[in-house]
């Protein structure tokens, strides 16, 4: 009994840390509040021991136990659509949408994180037992090591060039180099946009990138992110002021435009490249026979 019960209290350790490695709380994640931190780590520390009892249940054996996992699973199930309910409320007094797609990646970024922390569990647990504390150490930092790389993702500047761009009007319409963003009739508007506004263009790397930066979803979560990031001068009534990523349908290329509150194109270029490749929006054409036919034609 106390062997079965060193090895709970090290994968329930290991499976704890793991998850509090993977709380990502920064502009992009929720929760972003000590209550939703406090939610997140509770649930983090139960996987962990549920994922724990797992090796003494096959030792014992008592296989009943290990049943406990389909209900984990079905528990974590629904903590997804709890996290999407939540942001989905919290997105309607959002200035700049996130929109349902990254909501959506969110909820399931954060369900994912549960199983690999349950998953990190059974193999320190696995770890101690058929060898000792150092292999259970070791086991827990290739776990929590394997779990911080997976759940990292690409980013839009792995898969595209950001690069600042001309802001300017061609009569009353806002462009982004050659790419028409929308229509502004007031001219103190028009005037405001070129004095405070900034502008990036998002040339894609390859056709899959070209794909993913052209999903709708995905161009939201971009200027989502650069409004948080740097500020927005907009509110209810000024729908001239929204940050708006737009496509040279000729090209594939994306301009982004936006009128910050700290005019800053460091920073803004930075925003645009760590914005998250959402899996909604991933495409590889070129996996595709077609896809490679119709990227040759157009070299």
């Amino acid at each position: 009994m106390d062997g079965f019960l060193e090895i709970i209290l090290a994968g329930t350790l290991a499976g704890t840390l793991s998850r509090v490695m993977l709380l990502r709380i920064d502009y992009r994640q929720y929760p972003g509040y000590p209550h939703g931190m406090v939610a997140h780590l509770s649930l983090g520390v139960i996987a962990s021991a549920i994922g724990a009892v797992v090796v003494p249940a096959l030792l014992k054996p008592d296989f009943a136990a290990v049943t406990f996992l389909a209900l984990a699973a079905q528990q974590f199930r629904e903590i997804r659509g709890m996290e999407r309910i939540t942001l989905e409320n919290l997105d309607r007094n959002e200035l700049v949408h996130r929109g349902n797609d990254y909501i959506e990646g969110i909820a399931r970024t954060f369900e994912a994180r549960n199983y690999l922390v349950m998953g990190t569990a059974v193999l320190t647990g696995a770890a101690y037992h058929l060898g000792n504390l150092l292999a259970a150490v070791i086991m827990a930092a290739l776990a929590i090591i394997f779990s911080r790389s997976f759940m990292s993702g690409e980013t839009i500047g792995d898969i595209c060039r950001v690069e600042p761009a001309r802001l300017y009007f061609q009569d009353t319409i806002l462009k982004v180099d050659e790419i028409g963003i929308m229509t502004v009739g007031l001219k103190e508007m028009r005037e405001k946009i070129l004095q405070d506004g900034l502008a990036v263009k998002i040339t894609p790397l390859n056709v899959n990138a070209r794909a993913t930066i052209h999903d709708l979803g995905q161009r939201m979560a971009i200027a989502h992110t650069a409004a948080v990031i740097l500020g927005i001068k907009k509110d209810i009534d000024t729908p001239e002021l929204t940050p708006l990523a737009r496509k040279n349908i000729d090209t594939g290329d994306v301009g982004l435009y936006i009128v910050p509150m700290e005019k800053d194109m460091e920073a803004l270029l930075l925003a645009v490249k760590r914005t998250p490749v959402l899996e909604s929006a991933r495409s590889k054409p070129l996996a595709t026979q077609a896809g490679r036919k119709a990227a040759r034609k157009n070299v």
